[in-house]
């Protein structure tokens, strides 16, 4: 029943609406314009939004009516079937269908209110551009106005005579008075053009002024070529005058100045200034030797100092005793008069500089103690170009320490004459080393140079009690070149280790592989107390191989987790005696040398074989290219070790090196050993 009541309810609304679609299609071309077309968008137009949301409301009170109508039928008792609760399902259907009706319509209005919208905002934005061009427009044309108002001519920037001296000196067809006293743009038309007359009779005689200046200036030249002509003839002249003044033994004028100078040099600086000024002219060039100091106050010293050292001390005690009837005797500053008087030095020194190949001057300024019978030196570096501070490079090029230990073991801290000891008990000076900053370092070799020599352990090479000779000056003057060239070529290699590059020389590429991995990142410069205090430097402390006077570093290199410490320690005599590495790894704990036998490996791949790493003579590449071999070894230390097999994914070191073997024989130890050409790795 409800079945059939649903279909007769379809149908009165579809002939409401205006039939089936049988009945449309039934119908001929000739009813089609008494059909109209059911359109809910036409129908939109005519239907008030505030009518619509009244019926929404009357419509949802009316469905919640019938619902609770329904649940009251049906608590009474009521069956679904019966006809009053499938009328009443019948009204819910038809209020629902309302309500779908009106949400279509709800939508739809919504949506003809965003495409209005939308519209309005589009001819907004179209007015809104079309404002921004006007406003460009007006800003371009009000610049434009702005150029024209501010426009000057050039003719304001030129410096026209007055118009009383126009009138004046113009002739009638330019100034044209009868016009231009009338009209002030034909005057200044008529002043530009009197301008324009007088600037080209300038330049005219301008043209004329340099045909004259050329003819002067040939006639200048003729002349300076007959006085050059006459240069050739005076050389021959002070050519010929060459025998007469080797005859006479007049030298130049410079030459003499110095040696009137070296008479009063003391004995110990007048030694080494005959012998080095012989020296560098016969087979030293770049060597200079030039005396420093008051001429005047050298010539005072009438006695020797040695004579006067003993009856200085006896006016010294007769004056302190009369003085101490007088007046409260002042010990202190009696102690400091004679130790300035003990450390005096002599007014002369002497200056040697040493040039080196690329342009660099090692300053020697030697100066003699006189009451001391020493003589000290202090150092200076003049470099050609400014080397780039490196902060670990602090103490290379420092004037305390850059020729100490020229020689094996001499350091220059304590006076090499063994009188002094006891001069300095009467003084109270307990050591020579605190005067050495102001006074220099008495250094072994600088005695020898000046002919001193004493009753001590003389170092290895200094021959003591031999006279001064070509061969000990050689020696000494190769030692110092080379000591400030390999000071220099260390700077230079900090400043780029400090940055965490490692340069390696052409000639040097062949000793490592084309691909390392580990990189070095970090490196300082440390004290002896630091180096001593790192626990895996002790065997090298205890070997006595740390001492105080060598330079101390460390290095940091690093690859993945892994980080591997070198302290480094670095001898005065580089590259003679090479730097030592001490190494510990920090990966899966800590590791040594004293507990792993890789890294006791490692250590004497950079220290033992070090003849492998020289590189081009004198070897100043030593240093980078140990370091450089040390990021092979990590990457071969690393690459090679055993990958856990439970541990599942990529290995955190991928093996990058060609190894013919990982590990040999009960130590496990690695193949270090880089074989060039070949490229691959191998034991010792």
């Amino acid at each position: 029943m409800s079945t059939d009541a649903l279909k007769k309810r379809k149908a009165k609304v579809l002939r409401s609406e205006g039939g089936t679609p049988e009945m449309k299609r039934g119908r001929g071309e000739g009813d089609c314009q008494d059909v109209r077309v059911y359109n809910e968008e036409v129908e939109l137009d005519g239907r008030d939004p505030e009518q619509d949301y009244q019926q929404y409301k009357q419509t949802c009170e009316s469905l919640a009516k019938l619902m609770s109508e329904i649940q009251e039928l049906k608590a009474d008792g009521a069956k679904d079937g019966c006809a009053e609760v499938e009328q009443k399902r019948m009204q819910s259907c038809i209020h629902f269908m309302n309500l779908k009706k009106l949400n279509r319509l709800a939508h739809m209005r919504l949506k003809r209110g965003r495409d209005q919208t939308h519209e309005a905002k589009q001819k907004v934005d179209v007015l809104h551009l079309q404002l921004q061009n006007l406003l460009y427009e007006v800003m371009h044309l009000q610049k434009e106005i702005s150029k024209c108002l501010e426009f000057k001519s050039k003719h304001e920037e030129i410096d026209l005579v007055s118009e009383a001296e126009f009138y004046q000196d113009a002739p009638q067809e330019i100034s044209r008075p009868h016009l231009t006293k009338e009209d002030p743009h034909q005057l200044t038309l008529a002043r530009l053009d009197w301008e324009l007359e007088q600037r080209k009779r300038l330049a005219e005689k301008y043209k004329e002024s340099l045909a004259t200046k050329e003819k002067i200036q040939k006639s200048i030249e003729v002349k300076k070529e007959h006085l050059s002509s006459l240069q050739p003839g005076l050389n021959a002249i002070m050519q010929a005058s060459l025998p007469v003044q080797e005859f006479l033994s007049m030298p130049f004028e410079q030459t003499q100045k110095q040696t009137e100078i070296a008479r009063h040099l003391p004995p110990a600086l007048y030694v080494l200034f005959v012998q080095a000024s012989a020296y560098g002219q016969a087979c030293d060039k770049d060597l200079s030797v030039s005396i420093s100091g008051d001429v005047d106050e050298a010539k005072a010293l009438s006695k020797p100092p040695e004579d006067s050292q003993d009856d200085e001390s006896d006016s010294d005690a007769e004056e302190e005793q009369e003085k101490t009837k007088r007046r409260r005797p002042t010990t202190g500053g009696q102690l400091d008069d004679k130790r300035r008087e003990m450390l005096k030095r002599h007014p002369l020194s002497l200056c040697l500089d040493l040039k080196c190949k690329d342009g660099n001057i090692l300053h020697l300024y030697f100066y003699y103690l006189m009451n001391l019978n020493i003589m000290t030196v202090k150092t200076k570096v003049s470099t050609s170009t400014d080397l780039s501070t490196a902060i670990s490079a602090g103490e290379l090029l420092n004037s305390d320490t850059l020729v100490n230990c020229l020689f094996t073991n001499d350091q220059g801290r304590e006076t090499p004459n063994p009188a002094n000891r006891y001069q300095f008990d009467k003084v109270g000076i307990v050591s020579f080393v605190d005067y050495v900053g102001e006074l220099g370092h008495p250094y072994l070799w600088v005695q020898s140079l000046g002919g001193l020599h004493f009753p001590s352990d003389a170092p290895e090479g200094v021959r003591i009690g031999s006279s001064l000779s070509a061969s000990h000056m050689e020696t000494t003057i190769k030692l110092l070149r080379g000591r400030v060239q390999s000071r220099l070529a260390l700077q230079k290699q900090f400043a780029s280790l400090e940055h965490s590059i490692v340069p390696v020389s052409s000639e040097c590429q062949h000793f490592f592989p084309a691909k390392v991995i580990s990189r070095l990142t970090r490196w300082t410069a440390i004290t002896h107390q630091d180096y001593i205090d790192l626990p895996f430097t002790k065997h090298v402390t205890d070997a006595g191989l740390a001492k105080e006077t060598d330079l101390y570093f460390l290095g940091v290199v690093e690859r993945g987790t892994a980080r591997l410490l070198a302290a480094v320690v670095l001898s005065p005599r580089y590259p003679e005696i090479s730097p030592l590495f001490s190494l510990s790894l920090s990966w899966k704990g800590e590791r040594s040398g004293h507990t792993d036998d890789n890294l006791r490996a490692m250590e004497s791949e950079v220290n033992v074989f070090k003849s492998e790493l020289q590189g081009p003579r004198p070897g100043h590449q030593l240093l980078t290219n140990q370091i450089a071999r040390l990021c092979v070894c990590l990457d071969v230390y690393l690459e090679t070790d055993g990958q856990d097999d439970s541990v599942e994914g990529p290995r955190e070191f991928p093996r990058e090196k060609m190894c013919l073997r990982t590990v040999r024989g009960p130590n496990r130890l690695k193949p270090f050993k880089y074989n060039h050409p070949h490229g691959f790795f191998s034991h010792r």
